[in-house]
């Protein structure tokens, strides 16, 4: 059964576009490798997910993490999102794209205490706490500054989200939040310090959930521990869900904004606060491609063939990093009988490979690949390895393009050296 989301790129007779604007025009006017988004994707994402939550109190917090680009924050922002950063980077970023401060929250392990101090002088929405000393110097900071800080604690529920290890958040083994059983002692013991305010309580469980199941525990976990703190006089303001929630990278079945809202409402309504939720891959993941030039070709004794493209690690880390799928498809298809292709990249490193054995028509030297499904933690993880230069980001908006980031130089890859 088709997986409903909304697909921007789609074959044409003049190549493949990405929603009216042709790929091959936008390659040959900015170079590759570039990477495209769809605003209409973007736009069709968050509005399922509000849809979904519907009439109860809920707020969408754009995971920046997933894709800070500037352009991509303002449209978020404009739909009626607010933010989510996880560095005192992406707070700057956040600010910058239109963000008011009490429509950020701040994440992350290992906050610094230039970060923190950033965050409490600016009274963001809340500070999600990963442990008991964070607390305490939030606490500590906050007090020297003569702010009372917004903040909530993230709880790791021991709950495996399904997903790649390297994204999976809410296992015991894992370094994020505090054990589920000791939160209610640690809200209790600083319910009443000087310079923290309680407004919610925190859980993120992982990355790319495609199933129900370890999100309704996770909610589950977040409305019984939210029950236990207003019965200790803990006055909430909200529940943060956190994200995770999953796209389709192969075509497979992943659960739908709607069923993931059917699936946890349930568990939160018996709490009845307001719920935040952290979306980044389901809004963008989707939205964007990476469009690259086959620079060779090469054929081995055992019937091995390679396409080497002009993109590689550098550009989408994810396939090197977690073994990723990404659909892979020729701009222009040439005519001509289907045959495996390696896929890979330039990069001196025998991990750079974008897939084995993918099924594709002819290919040549100068022939455009797009990798698709590549919104996500696809630019925001580019490296300079190989002293290669970042690619420009390009946002489609209907039949209108425009070029959102240009592509760096080798002097601003110098210009911080002496």
């Amino acid at each position: 059964m088709p997986i409903p989301v909304h697909q921007p790129f789609q074959p044409s007779d003049r190549g493949l576009l990405c929603e009216s604007v042709s790929i091959d025009v936008i390659a040959r006017q900015v170079g590759t490798p570039v990477y495209v988004y769809s605003a209409g994707a973007v736009r069709a994402a968050f509005g399922a997910l509000d849809a979904a939550f519907g009439a109860y109190p809920h707020a969408i917090h754009y995971a920046l993490k997933a894709n800070s680009a500037l352009a991509l924050c303002r449209l978020v922002r404009s739909l009626g999102g607010r933010a989510d950063a996880n560095s005192g980077g992406e707070i700057a970023v956040a600010l910058r794209a239109g963000f008011t401060a009490d429509e950020i929250l701040f994440t992350g392990v290992g906050k610094t205490r230039e970060e923190l101090e950033q965050a409490i002088g600016l009274n963001v929405a809340a500070i999600n706490a990963e442990s008991p000393g964070e607390l305490d110097r939030i606490a500590q900071i906050a007090g020297a500054l003569g702010r009372t800080a917004r903040v909530a604690l993230r709880v790791n529920p021991d709950i495996d989200s399904g997903s790649h290890p390297h994204i999976s958040t809410g296992l015991k083994t894992n370094k994020f939040g505090v054990p589920l059983q000791d939160a209610r002692a640690i809200y209790r013991d600083r319910r009443d310090a000087r310079g923290l305010r309680f407004v919610g309580v925190h859980v993120h469980i992982g990355s790319q959930i495609t199933t129900p199941e370890p999100l309704v525990r996770a909610a589950d976990a977040l409305a019984t521990l939210g029950l236990e703190l207003r019965d200790d006089g803990v006055a909430l303001e909200h529940l943060d869900l956190g994200g995770g929630l999953g796209i389709t990278y192969d075509g497979a079945p992943v659960i739908t904004a709607s069923q993931y809202a059917a699936a946890t409402l349930p568990h939160l309504r018996r709490v009845g606060l307001p719920v935040v939720l952290e979306p980044g891959r389901s809004i963008v993941g989707n939205a964007g491609a990476l469009v690259s030039t086959i620079v060779d070709t090469k054929a081995f004794p055992d019937g091995r063939s390679f396409a080497v493209l002009d993109a590689g690690m550098t550009e989408l880390m994810r396939p090197a990093l977690y073994g990723s799928f990404h659909r892979i498809v020729p701009v222009s298809p040439r005519v001509g009988d289907a045959r495996a292709w390696d896929v890979v990249g330039p990069i001196c490193e025998s991990s750079d490979v974008f897939g084995r054995e993918r099924l594709l028509p002819p290919l040549v030297v100068g022939d455009l690949l797009a990798v698709l499904d590549a919104g996500a933690y696809g630019s925001v993880m580019a490296s300079n390895y190989n002293r290669r230069l970042l690619p420009p980001e390009v946002l489609v908006d209907g039949d209108q393009w425009q070029v959102i980031r240009r592509r760096q130089t080798m002097d601003d890859l110098l210009a911080l050296e002496s």
